[in-house]
């Protein structure tokens, strides 16, 4: 028998105080009732004595402290599970807000999550196509890695979650047993943003395979905490119970953190850097540490968080303690966004750690890691070319020089710009790679095996209109 208790010692934000509290737990999960009618759950987040503090998921909006009963439910926070999810649209904890009635679930998860015994971890491999030239040429998203992508505030990282979205598949060589879907989390964003990640999805066709959960700007906050494990919860379940091959879209992790600093200030914690609670890096390690692969099972979770800088800030404790987490990172840029190309991403300060251990014979192409390696290589000398050329003027700078200032611009339109619609295999993506190369001399290609060069290096110009086309070859 479940006992209800009458009344709280006091309210503060989205926290309220419960005095005289028997048998409760840790992360429990409590039912409130608001005047008689309104019902609303809570989280029990600390223990002392007999009083329990409880974080409202609803927010404490018309709470009074005699006008709500709370009832212990003697369990942690959990949701109920299904393949039927797939096309729906939840809100931060896992309730459908598309209209289309609940969802009957196969089975109820406490969102929280079991660690991965380390043990039987298996170490990731093949590749995941985003149809992104950048990526899938540059920094390889690999299956069961955690590939974050860092932005800032009025650069398109939410165009380019929502292609990531349409486009990622399992590659072009992909095995038809092998099913792949998308679980995609949007943590305080407004309600335009909601509409255009909900419209693109609905209007591409993706949206069978694809599961959203949108906590609003003006949605509670303590909300925002929960709706990443909610839909890690879900895709774990698809993953390791399913088979499924599946990628994890989270947006924008810089809410959940501030999120969690007011909540945290709220308890009258000591704030560590920036004023975030000193716990952030554990918090954040929790929710990145969800992806992986199990021995022995078919399926994996893939994740790509999404981070906004504040102001630009690479050293800033959000993405500072993300980059000792995660598998590499993407970091898009504000000066190629002002140059219209899209997607603005910054090859140089961007990588994938596993990216070497997925690509290559049997996986992409051989000649894959040579590729990149080149290009990254070759871009890298064209910041010097650059700053020589503000200096001493374009014209005085050697022939070598200036084809690295032409393979620069046309590596930055060709390679790394495309449209939002361009969904691109990756093939086209080495092919695109190998005519850029052929814009500079053999003899500065010095990161590709001679045997590779004479296979693909064909030496080649810009035309009038901009466009790669072969040299005239010389008698």
């Amino acid at each position: 028998m479940s006992i209800e208790y009458l009344g709280l010692s006091s309210i503060n934000g989205p926290l309220v105080v419960l005095e005289g509290v028997k048998g409760a737990a840790y992360d429990e999960i409590v039912e409130m009732t608001v005047n008689g009618k309104e019902r609303r759950l809570g989280r029990i987040i600390e223990i002392n004595g007999d009083k329990a503090v409880i974080q409202v998921f609803e927010g404490t909006d018309g709470m009074a402290l005699r006008n709500t009963h709370t009832k212990l439910t003697g369990k942690p926070m959990e949701i109920g599970v299904s393949e039927a999810m797939f096309g729906r649209t939840f809100n931060g904890i896992g309730e459908p807000i598309d209209g289309l009635g609940s969802v009957e679930a196969e089975k109820t998860i406490d969102v929280n999550g079991k660690p991965l015994n380390p043990v039987t971890r298996e170490y990731p491999r093949n590749y995941i196509r985003t149809g992104i030239s950048a990526i899938d040429g540059l920094m390889t998203l690999i299956r069961g890695q955690k590939l974050p992508i860092f932005s800032g505030n009025g650069l398109p990282h939410d165009e380019l979650a929502a292609q990531l979205v349409r486009q990622s598949s399992l590659g072009d060589s992909n095995n038809d047993d092998e099913k792949f879907a998308v679980v995609f989390a949007a943590m305080g964003v407004k309600h335009d943003v909601a509409d255009f990640f909900q419209r693109t999805f609905a209007e591409s066709g993706v949206s069978d395979h694809v599961i959203t959960f949108i906590n609003l700007a003006n949605d509670p906050v303590v909300e925002r905490l929960i709706t990443p494990k909610v839909a890690l919860t879900v895709a774990e379940y698809l993953a390791f119970e399913k088979g499924m091959h599946i990628l994890v879209i989270l947006t924008d992790m810089t809410s959940f953190a501030e999120a969690m600093r007011e909540v945290s200030s709220s308890k009258g914690e000591i704030p560590s850097r920036k004023g975030f609670p000193g716990y952030l890096y554990s918090e954040l390690a929790t929710i990145y540490e969800r992806a992986g692969i199990v021995k022995g099972v078919n399926g994996s979770v893939t994740q790509i968080p999404i981070l906004t800088m504040p102001n630009d800030d690479i050293t800033h404790p959000i993405p500072d303690l993300t980059g000792y987490i995660t598998e590499g990172q993407i970091v898009l840029d504000r000066d190629l966004n002002g140059q219209s190309i899209y997607p603005p991403i910054s090859v140089l300060p961007s990588l994938s750690r596993l990216m070497k251990d997925g690509i290559g014979e049997g996986f992409t192409r051989a000649d894959h890691q040579d590729v990149a390696n080149q290009l990254f290589s070759s871009y890298s000398k064209v910041g010097d070319a650059r700053a020589l050329a503000s200096v001493i003027g374009e014209d005085e700078l050697s022939d070598t020089d200036k084809q690295y200032l032409i393979f620069g611009r046309a590596f930055e339109q060709m390679f790394i710009g495309q449209s939002v619609n361009d969904n691109r295999t990756i093939f086209d993506t080495l092919e695109i790679g190998w005519k850029l190369l052929g814009l500079m001399p053999r003899g500065e290609l010095d990161r590709i095996d001679t045997k590779v060069l004479d296979q693909y290096y064909k030496p080649t110009v810009l035309d009038a209109n901009g466009d790669i086309v072969p040299a005239a070859v010389e008698d």
